[in-house]
Parts: C-alpha cells; sequence; structure tokens
C-alpha cells in the first residue's frame, strides 16, 4: 500500500488531489485529505465573510468524493518527518505517510507587536473571519473600526465594511506612502480616490507599535477603536516553521523544481508554505498544487515525472465592494466594473472546478 496523505485542503492542496485523480492510479494508492474543516472554503472571498456582505456557504465547496480518497478532520499538532506520521489534537491515534503534500497556508505575522495577537481580529481563517463578522455587524452606529494594513486585504476588508456599514468610522493605516505598495501607480491612485470619496481615512506612515483592549499606538499616539483588524502580513503555518527543513527568510521551506523538500523527497511543499520569487495567491498555489499532482501521479504510475513548467501568473484581482475593483491582467492595469467582473468570474469557475 502506497499512502498519500494531502495536508490541507486549500487552493494548492485540492488542485494537487483532482490532479492525482485525473491520473490512472495503482489500485494499491490510498489518499488521505487533512483538514480542520470538512469542506474547502475560498480564502480570496473571507473579507466578505468578515463584513457581512456573504454566507458562510457562499464560500465553502464541498470536497470531492471519490473511492480512492479518505478524509480526516481535526486539528494537527505534529508533523513527524522522521517516523512519517501526522498527529492530532486531543487523539491517541496517528496517520503515516509514503508520500506527503504539504499545503497548510499562513497565518498573520504580528511581527512582534504587544498585544496584536490578543486584541485585533483577523480574516485568515474561515472561523476568524466569522468571529471578525459577529464584532462588525453588532457594531452600534458611528462605530470605530481600524483595518491595520494596506495590502489587498486591508484594502478589501476595509472597502467591504465600508459597503456594508455606511454608518461606521473607518480608518485604514498604511505603513507606506501609498496603499498597495506592490501594484502600479494608476491602481494605487484610484484606490486611494475611492478610499476618498467612500469617506474612509488613511493614515500613511504608519506604525503601530502597541495594541490594547480598544485602543492601539501608531507612531506613540494613541487611537481608539471598538474593532481593530489585523492585515498586515503573514507568515507560514507555525508547523511548517517549526519543520527541520532549510527555509527562507520568510520561514518558507525551500524545495527543488519538483516541489520537494531535498532531504525529505517523498514530502512536497505548496501555496504559502513554500519558497517561490512569486508573491503568494490563490493563483499561484493551485498552479502548484496541479504541478505536484502530475510529478507524484507520475511517480505513482512508475513512470519519471516531467520537469514542471515555469509557473505564469495572469494577474491579480482585487475588489472595492460589488461593482468596482482593480487589478492587473496579463500585466495591464485595470479598474473599475471590468476587474470586478473578472474576480466574480474566477470564483464561479473555483466553485465549478
Amino acid at each position: 500500500m502506497k499512502r498519500v496523505v494531502v495536508l490541507g485542503g486549500g487552493y494548492g492542496g485540492m488542485n494537487a488531489l483532482h490532479e492525482l485523480l485525473h491520473h490512472d492510479l495503482p489500485t494499491d494508492v490510498e489518499i488521505t485529505v487533512i483538514d480542520r474543516n470538512p469542506y474547502h472554503s475560498l480564502k480570496t472571498e473571507f473579507y466578505a465573510i468578515a463584513a457581512g456582505t456573504k454566507s458562510d456557504k457562499e464560500v465553502r465547496i464541498d470536497f470531492p468524493t471519490d473511492d480512492r480518497v479518505s478524509y480526516e478532520y481535526g486539528e494537527v499538532i505534529e508533523i513527524n518527518t522522521e517516523e512519517e506520521l501526522i498527529r492530532f489534537k486531543g487523539r491517541d491515534t496517528t496517520i503515516s505517510y509514503d508520500y506527503l503534500i504539504i499545503g497548510l497556508g499562513c497565518e498573520d505575522n504580528y511581527h512582534g507587536v504587544q498585544g496584536a495577537l490578543e486584541y485585533t481580529e483577523s480574516v485568515q481563517t474561515i472561523q476568524r473571519a466569522r468571529l471578525t463578522s459577529h464584532k462588525v455587524n453588532n457594531l452600534p452606529a458611528y462605530s470605530k473600526v481600524a483595518v491595520v494594513g494596506a495590502g489587498l486585504s486591508g484594502i478589501e476588508v476595509a472597502s467591504e465594511i465600508r459597503e456594508s456599514r455606511p454608518d461606521l468610522n473607518i480608518c485604514l493605516l498604511d505603513r507606506g506612502a501609498s496603499v498597495l505598495s506592490a501594484f502600479d501607480e494608476k491602481i494605487r491612485a484610484y484606490v486611494e480616490d475611492w478610499f476618498e470619496k467612500h469617506d474612509v481615512t488613511i493614515l500613511h506612515h504608519s506604525n503601530v507599535e502597541l495594541v490594547a483592549e480598544g485602543i492601539f499606538y501608531n507612531n506613540g499616539e494613541g487611537i481608539e477603536s471598538d474593532v481593530i483588524i489585523w492585515t498586515a502580513g503573514v507568515r507560514p503555518h507555525y508547523l511548517v516553521r517549526s519543520l527541520p527543513f532549510e527555509k527562507d527568510r520568510h520561514d518558507k521551506i525551500i524545495v527543488n523544481s519538483y516541489y520537494q523538500v531535498p532531504k525529505a523527497p517523498n514530502v512536497y511543499v505548496v501555496g504559502d508554505c513554500v519558497s517561490s520569487p512569486h508573491s503568494p495567491s490563490a493563483q499561484l498555489a493551485g498552479q502548484q498544487g496541479e504541478q505536484v499532482g502530475q510529478v507524484l501521479g507520475d511517480l505513482l504510475n512508475g513512470k519519471v515525472p516531467s520537469q514542471p513548467k515555469d509557473i505564469k501568473l495572469k494577474g491579480q484581482l482585487g475588489s472595492l465592494g460589488r461593482t468596482d475593483g482593480f487589478g492587473s491582467m496579463y500585466q495591464k492595469p485595470v479598474t473599475g466594473l471590468l476587474p470586478r467582473l473578472a474576480k466574480s468570474g474566477v470564483l464561479w469557475l473555483n466553485k465549478r472546478h
């Protein structure tokens, strides 16, 4: 029996699974998917969960049903690469593997800011996004919401809350001189103009030094806020950071061109957990997952796997509420309704897939 374990039911893990199932695998191959949730969730839509503009059901997709696949749901507390097994919280049983695909995603990076973990909300998991929604949408009129971090996640969270709750006072904290520093100047100007028109305050050159209950300190100034949402960076899942493998400066695991860990070639890593020249995204994780599925599918069939091709990303899209958006499509900046419709189309295709 050859035991394949897919650890994490996100974009990378699911695309790897789908690609494996496209192969005519030997009858002695057994695939197990491990996730804390009994469904795949569309992380790119968690900002809408947090704002209350989408329901849970809209961002959940059932895992595929296949006789070759079994599922284990629970919280993993250890990846033991020496004994090649997975341990769960609150269980004595373990799951062993011959091949392991790690796609555990990321978690918030608090950069050592005291109180950020305890006193801020998050959109990094569907559970945390639900809690954020509960706090935001139970606020009385004219309450204050602060979003720390003006990258793609922060922009989408702030704009969606503005659309959901026009009565709230929203503040977006940007560490640099302009939001979305990784995007084209045209896009940055368009987004900043959108926030100005929709009465969202942007604090540039921010530096959050301390967070306490109902207040944070930015460049030495205490600013009161009823809800503080953290979108100021991510890092790989803590289990990945604890593995005894070589990592880059972002704590992501370094792999070879086949996504294998050099010192443990039966371990594959995708998505936010793997070192890559590209910025993390669902699109990147999905393509990496497909390539891992192709490589491992060939190996399981006794074939020499083909060299994975270079990743080619089609662009990046962001939303500003339901009818406005921004992004880069085939290296060209686009703003307005078109990128918003394109993002909705990508979401529809993900659900169909």
